[in-house]
């Protein structure tokens, strides 16, 4: 809840920084656990198609080829497919439209991406977390965002019981790197709520941007008037030649049949990433992603990996303080990992074990 107090604070702060995973003001660390992209990758038939993308050309500015192909795979009419410039870009976008269709606060998971609050802040719009009424008695939110699985923590986070009350959005972006069990989002849970999906992270290629969301299905409550509206604030050409590739490579037989075997490869890696923080003495969350949060040993923080050219993402800014999330790695990068706890734990471990000092013909 923290997050959403500090984001809630005041006035949005021009020019201020949004925390993130990945490069930082040094560039980048040569171990990069801090982020959420799929490290098996990148998708080779995903990679390809952007490759050979034609930037001499504007894309369709309808995207209707793309939208149809969409459609066709999740199995809704294309109507419902809403492209976007990315995910912080619809998560901007819908918090606009929907202050001027259903003015009142926006609801967020107590630990959650920060680009929900950021964009309720820039509205003006009111924050409270999802389950508690907004900051004036009696006021309920009319925008809620979901994520399943959950980031940063990466666990299970089923659907609301009411969520006919208001708008809801689902951002399924690490849907497709769950590692175990199933999702309780189905059937007529999805059909009610606007589905955030950014492909990227899972294709490893968090570098194109590109994503789409999947509009409610006629008749479950929101009416037509949100996709409507939504559609005319798309700016033009939302997806540049590379962003269309990346999609349409999503959903091809070659990159799914890619993903999978991946999820076997990531279920070995965070395997072994676990039994190394165990081992040095860090205390990890469940998760059923490839990412966890973790309490680390004494001694060891994000700023002191930083020096060993290790990344990891600092939670604070979550609203967990004192803990870290990290990205499964291949083991190259584990062992690196391995090396720098050790050496950062080194001088606490020589002095814990230094005998005390003599206290004979003291009185």
């Amino acid at each position: 809840m923290s997050s959403v107090r500090s984001a809630a604070a005041g006035p949005p702060t021009r020019g201020a920084t949004r925390v993130h995973g990945g490069p930082d003001a040094r560039g980048r660390a040569r171990w990069d656990f801090s982020t959420n992209a799929n490290a098996a990758g990148p998708c080779p038939a995903a990679a390809a198609l952007v490759r050979e993308a034609d930037a001499t050309r504007y894309p369709d500015p309808s995207y209707r080829r793309l939208r149809e192909r969409l459609a066709a795979w999740h199995g809704v009419a294309p109507a419902r497919i809403l492209v976007a410039a990315s995910a912080s870009e619809f998560i901007q976008r819908i918090t606009a439209v929907g202050a001027r269709l259903a003015p009142g606060p926006v609801a967020v998971p107590e630990h959650a991406y920060g680009d929900y609050a950021a964009a309720a802040q820039a509205h003006g719009r009111a924050l409270c977390v999802s389950g508690h009424e907004g900051p004036v008695a009696g006021q309920r939110p009319t925008l809620r965002w979901c994520c399943d699985p959950s980031s940063p923590l990466g666990q299970d986070a089923p659907p609301p019981a009411d969520l006919g009350s208001c708008a809801t959005v689902l951002d399924a972006a690490y849907a497709p790197l769950r590692l175990q069990g199933r999702s309780t989002w189905a059937g007529a849970a999805r059909d009610a709520v606007f589905e955030l999906i950014s492909p990227n992270k899972a294709l490893g290629l968090p570098g194109v941007r590109g994503a789409y969301a999947i509009a409610p299905r006629d008749g479950c409550g929101l009416g037509a008037d949100w996709a409507d509206a939504l559609a005319a604030a798309e700016p033009s050409w939302p997806l540049g030649a590379h962003a269309v590739a990346m999609l349409e490579a999503w959903v091809s037989d070659g990159a799914q049949q890619w993903l999978a075997r991946q999820r076997d490869t990531l279920r070995g890696w965070k395997a072994e990433l676990l039994a190394l923080l165990i081992e040095a003495g860090a205390v990890a969350q469940p998760s059923v992603t490839p990412f966890v949060c973790a309490q680390l040993p004494p001694g060891v923080t994000a700023a002191s990996l930083r020096e060993h050219d290790i990344a990891v993402r600092d939670t604070a800014s979550f609203g967990l303080a004192g803990r870290v999330r990290l990205n499964a790695l291949p083991p190259d990068a584990l062992q690196a990992l391995a090396q720098a706890i050790g050496a950062l734990r080194q001088p606490m471990s020589t002095s814990s074990t230094t005998p005390p000092p003599s206290t004979e013909g003291n009185a």
